[in-house]
């Protein structure tokens, strides 16, 4: 199975959460606590080891602000 690293520049993320919702192996959560510099609320990776790399979650994001990248494993 593949694997993948996911990243955001939080500052951009604005809390849409259709990452959340478009990522079939559902490691992706909005946190209602922490916000970034603008209050949006962000989005954290609860189970980085389960991404399977499909980018599913950065081709819904409207602003680019995550990059996935595979990783050997």
């Amino acid at each position: 199975m593949a694997k993948g690293k996911v990243t955001f520049d939080y500052a951009y993320c604005k809390g849409c959460n259709l990452c959340v919702e478009y990522c079939p192996v559902h490691i992706l959560e909005l946190d209602t606590y922490k916000t970034n510099e603008k209050g949006y609320n962000i989005v954290n990776v609860i189970e980085p080891d389960k991404c399977i790399g499909c980018a599913f979650c950065a081709l819904m994001c409207p602003d680019s602000v995550i990059t996935v990248k595979r990783v050997k494993s």
